[in-house]
């Protein structure tokens, strides 16, 4: 048996994670990661303190030891800053990824390492496979509609190693039950929805307190100018509503389709296929990370482009700088810089990289 150090983060999905590695025969330490307590005042929820006070209950409950660990300053200069100067450069950035990389499965896990631990335990939807060779494959959660492995896009092999994700073999019915079964306190709990650790904080709201407003001219893909907008890092690419233009003509809609950084213009056009800019079959990934063979040496991936979309068959060729060219077989809709695209062969999930700029249209 393990000795495993479980992110408890307040939720029903950890505390079940939890439960069930206890009742394997774990040696089991809960551990909240104090990441973000609003100290700024930043509009919006952030319950970090009821959060510590329902993980502690559900140590109590499950008779282990409980520790608050504070990881506020890592937090600050892997998430925050990483976020702050993505929005500012006119990329959009996925917290989300980047916070299981840098947080959960980064400092967390050295944490848990030098604390004698065998790895970490999390809620998330994936399941995890031991390869011959000793290392680990992920694969889809279980749930399809809760499916996270997405999330774990850019975990390294060492990383996907020490990990151990219980409730990914489990329908999410199946954790609330099992919560109930163990008398967690957790076990009607609503889902989170925030930003990872962020909480029910508005992205505007969290950018605005960083970054000014930097008002400039929204033009279509002629140049006209058609509107103002308040800073190029308020918006994304793919955007509907929000940006001010109203449409023309009806069944027709303005849609981001592009920022011009140097010229500060935020680029609209119609929400359609082939649309300029929003459509693309070929894009070029970047900050590659890979849980078995380097994607760069593969001819063939299913590509996610973004959570929640469908992973689309892309032909991969290998660039300098360790990069890759995607080139989709069918237009991809939206893909913006700065977020992820990950790579699967069926279930498995291969790796993962960062969207640095987009080609061809479709």
């Amino acid at each position: 048996m393990s000795r495993i150090l479980v992110g408890l983060s307040g939720g029903v999905d950890s505390a079940v994670a939890a439960a069930l590695l206890v009742e394997q025969g774990h040696e089991v330490v809960g551990g909240y990661m104090k990441n973000w307590i609003n100290a700024e005042g930043i509009p919006g929820d952030c319950p970090w303190e009821q959060d510590i006070e329902d993980a502690r209950a559900v140590a109590r409950t499950l008779g282990v030891e409980f520790r608050v660990i504070d990881l506020i300053d890592s937090y600050r200069e892997r998430i925050v800053d990483y976020l702050v100067e993505g929005y500012r450069s006119g990329i959009t950035p996925n917290p989300d990824v980047w916070c299981n990389r840098e947080m959960k499965f980064g400092v967390f896990l050295d944490y848990a390492l030098s604390q004698g631990f065998d790895g970490v335990g999390t809620g998330h939807y994936a399941r995890k496979r031991g390869l011959p060779g000793g290392g680990a494959a992920i694969l889809r959660g279980a749930d399809p509609n809760k499916d996270q492995s997405y999330f774990l896009a850019l975990l390294t092999p060492e990383q996907a190693l020490r990990a151990w994700f219980p409730t990914g073999e489990m329908l999410k019915p199946e954790v609330r039950e099992t919560a109930r079964r163990f008398a967690l306190p957790v076990a009607g709990k609503k889902d989170s929805q925030g930003i990872c650790f962020l909480g029910q904080v508005k992205m505007s709201d969290f950018l605005r307190h960083h970054l000014p407003d930097n008002p400039g001219d929204i033009v279509d893909t002629e140049g006209r100018v058609l509107g103002r907008h308040q800073g190029l890092h308020l918006y994304t690419l793919g955007q509907r509503r929000g940006h001010g233009v109203a449409s023309p003509r009806e069944g027709m809609a303005y849609v981001v389709v592009g920022k011009d950084v140097e010229a500060n213009r935020l680029v609209v056009g119609w929400d359609a296929p082939g649309s300029p800019g929003l459509y693309t079959r070929s894009c070029v990934v970047g900050s590659l990370s890979s849980l078995d063979v380097p994607v760069e040496q593969l001819r063939v991936v299913e590509a996610q482009p973004r959570y929640r979309a469908k992973a689309e068959p892309a032909r991969v060729e290998a660039l300098d700088g360790g990069r890759v060219r995607l080139t989709f077989h069918r237009p991809q809709r939206a893909i913006a810089p700065g977020q992820i695209c990950a790579f699967y062969d069926g279930g498995r999930l291969l790796g993962g990289g960062v969207f640095e700029r987009t080609g061809e249209a479709g």
